[in-house]
């Protein structure tokens, strides 16, 4: 397991805490300072199952301040990704990324159903 968190991120220092608590070894990966690569985000994206616009953080500055709740309407799947990919800070967290399954944001009833 492991789980990409911004340090100073309250909601991540939670997840990591509950993940403790629980005893899970996991590793943890700064999603700034170790950013995720296009293909870690193409793998990690279909394993969740999920659209890619849950992997944006839309609450987060850089998000709003580069307006790409519109920019990223005519964007490609390719295009997208590469976007994730060129900032940790566009990325919604933490994420937990299992064998067979990704966790986007801490949603605690969430994270005990799945782990």
């Amino acid at each position: 397991m492991i789980i990409l968190h911004y340090p100073k991120c309250s909601t991540c220092k939670k997840a990591i805490r509950f993940l403790e608590e629980k005893k899970y070894v996991f590793k943890q990966r700064d999603i700034v300072n170790q950013k995720p690569t296009e293909e870690e985000l193409k793998k990690w994206i279909k394993i969740s199952g999920k659209d890619i616009k849950k992997f944006f953080n839309t609450s987060g500055l850089k998000y709003r301040n580069q307006n790409l709740k519109e920019k990223t309407k005519n964007m490609t799947y390719e295009e997208k990704v590469k976007l994730l990919a060129s900032d940790g800070m566009l990325i919604k967290r933490p994420l937990l990324i299992m064998k067979n399954k990704v966790l986007i944001g801490f949603k605690q009833d969430e994270w005990e159903e799945n782990i």
